[in-house]
């Protein structure tokens, strides 16, 4: 265990946060010591995985924990499908990767998400149509009070939009061990009807596309789109896409005929970051931090010296430009700390 340890290699943002302790666990035995630890010494824990979906707005008094339980394996149920059960510490791109070197279908349209897989079910990560509870199965987690194994199945995590019962009243109660996912093998369900990526499949010149082709399509947008946080700190998105009633909407349609949605029921999901661009903030700069130039949904620290503080404020002057104009409250997606 380390002492005053800075997190600025651990945060994709690349601020320079301290911890009063750092530990990297190895096994799940080192894990249990460290609740215990902290649970004896009043000690508060963060754990990180990636670290691309967190935003350190001060030094940490507590102990930093880096997860690095490794370990992939698969058992096949039938002739179309695998389950692919994951250890916490393995990189959420590589699993994808190792995943269609296999040709087991599921996790292509979630290509190149930074992140680790322990991370994936708190959140539900999605992107291009495709979200983890289409293919989740189970996780297994530590109970951080008991200090004992649990097991927490699809209705058990209460998945929603970028939700779930680790966001709500599981949250801080427990670590995620490993996430077990069905994906096929033969038959698969190739979705590319969301976004651009029939577009880039035109571009590419491919008509009838594997799941290997999806993702080439899903990397080619996100890299032209999204800047990479080892050339410029960033944790992606940092909103959420917020939804709101379809009679608000309407309303909104009528003073800004081209406000783009997605209905689903009685609600409409509308993109955050055209409601940031047409507030002005694409590419506008306050200090050390920035909207990215090609997407607005993304907040960069764009000097290497932002202060996370820095970024939190200027995310809050993008909420309060984007209520002031459209009446929509902005969710930030990333994890304040």
């Amino acid at each position: 265990m380390q002492e005053n340890f800075s997190l600025k290699p651990y945060n994709t943002f690349g601020v320079d946060a301290k911890a009063k302790y750092f530990v990297e666990i190895n096994s799940v035995d080192e894990l249990r010591e460290t609740l215990k630890l902290s649970n004896t010494q009043s000690l508060p824990l963060l754990f990180i995985g990636g670290g691309s979906n967190i935003l350190l707005t001060k030094d940490f008094d507590g102990i930093a924990v880096k997860l690095n339980l490794k370990g992939i394996s698969e058992k096949i149920l039938n002739e179309n499908e695998v389950l692919i059960t994951a250890k916490a510490g393995e990189n959420w791109h590589e699993l994808v990767v190792f995943c269609l070197d296999k040709n087991y279908g599921g996790l292509e349209n979630l290509s190149l998400i930074p992140g680790n897989v322990g991370t994936s079910p708190m959140q539900n990560i999605g992107a291009y149509g495709t979200e983890i509870k289409d293919v989740f199965v189970e996780c297994k987690v530590l109970n951080r009070e008991t200090v004992e194994k649990e097991r927490f199945d699809l209705e058990k995590c209460r998945f929603g939009y970028r939700d779930s019962i680790f966001k709500q009243e599981g949250k801080g109660k427990y670590v995620i061990l490993e996430v077990t996912f069905k994906l096929t093998t033969h038959n698969h369900t190739v979705k590319t009807e969301y976004g651009a990526i029939q577009t880039e499949l035109n571009h590419l010149g491919i008509q009838n596309p594997t799941i290997q082709d999806v993702s080439r399509a899903v990397i080619n947008i996100r890299q032209s789109k999204l800047p990479d946080p080892k050339q410029i700190g960033n944790a992606g998105s940092f909103f959420k896409n917020p939804t709101i009633p379809l009679a608000q909407f309407k309303k909104l349609q009528e003073k800004f005929n081209n406000i783009p949605g997605y209905p689903s029921g009685d609600l409409v999901k509308v993109p955050a970051g055209w409601l940031i661009e047409q507030c002005g903030w694409k590419g506008k700069q306050i200090g050390n931090a920035a909207s990215h130039k090609l997407q607005a949904l993304v907040i960069v620290n764009t000097t290497g010296n932002a202060t996370g503080q820095e970024i939190f404020d200027f995310s809050t002057e993008i909420i309060n430009s984007v209520h002031e104009k459209f009446g929509i409250e902005l969710e930030r997606e990333v994890n304040i700390i």
